[in-house]
């Protein structure tokens, strides 16, 4: 189950390529998408992500606070090598085609192991509540949807396989990575889970400060922001209640 869990959220890569290619008002779907993934990461840090992270590290608050901490880091190294998701095509308009493709193929390739680790963090909270896994994947795979545009609009000028290939690669990361964790689980025990959990809580941490939330302050459309927070709030909450 956990490893179709992490299959599940890099098809959202997908979803925004898709919405990139064929969406007439695809900033307004962006938008949704961004505040709807603002609602559930928020909503599921607060409710799961921290007292699992605390609870598994031995109550070690200290631990906990330093490993959030390097997650938030190694996202913020990883981003630093994908195009800001304000510019949909991830390009000024005086760069040539062959610059903005080179541009897609770097970023995707960040983007790949970006979703590998995230991947891996995913599997490792299945181990603990497959709810709170699935609605996990659910906010990242939303959070997702911006990057599959982004991907898609600097690689449109490429080779047509040469794109699908690119577009299959990150969408299957986030699977590689729980397939990883599934070689790896044998080895792993309650306090390692804790520590992978807690490096998650900073990577959704760093998403929801430094991605989601400056897109919904420069948002134009307040009251769609609201209602995808909202949104995104009561899917966690109805998960909470089926769990």
């Amino acid at each position: 189950m956990g490893i179709l869990i992490t299959f599940f959220f890099g098809i959202f890569i997908l979803l925004g390529a898709a919405i990139a290619k064929a969406a007439k008002n695809e900033k307004l779907i962006e938008q949704l998408s961004i505040s709807i993934a603002f609602g559930t990461m928020a909503t599921l840090s607060l409710t799961e992500l921290i007292p699992e992270a605390i609870e598994n590290t031995g109550g070690n608050t200290l631990l906990t606070i330093v490993l959030v901490f390097t997650g938030v880091i190694i996202l913020k190294i990883l981003d630093k090598f994908i195009p800001d998701h304000d510019n949909a095509h991830g390009f000024d308009h005086d760069c040539t085609p062959e610059n903005v493709i080179h541009i897609g193929i770097i970023s995707s390739i960040a983007v790949i192991l970006h979703n590998i680790i995230e991947g891996m963090a995913v599997y490792s909270i299945t181990s603990t509540s497959l709810t709170t896994a699935f609605m996990l994947s659910l906010g990242v795979g939303l959070h997702n949807i911006p990057m599959g545009m982004v991907i898609y609009s600097t690689l449109k000028h490429e080779k047509k396989n040469i794109k699908l290939f690119l577009l299959a690669a990150v969408s299957l990361s986030t699977m590689a990575g729980g397939i990883i964790m599934n070689f790896m689980w044998s080895a792993i025990n309650d306090f390692v889970i804790g520590i992978l959990i807690s490096l998650t809580l900073g990577m959704i941490i760093y998403l929801i400060i430094f991605e989601l939330l400056p897109h919904i302050m420069h948002s134009k459309n307040k009251k769609l922001s609201i209602l995808g927070i909202l949104i995104g709030i009561v899917v966690i909450a109805a998960g909470e209640f089926v769990g």
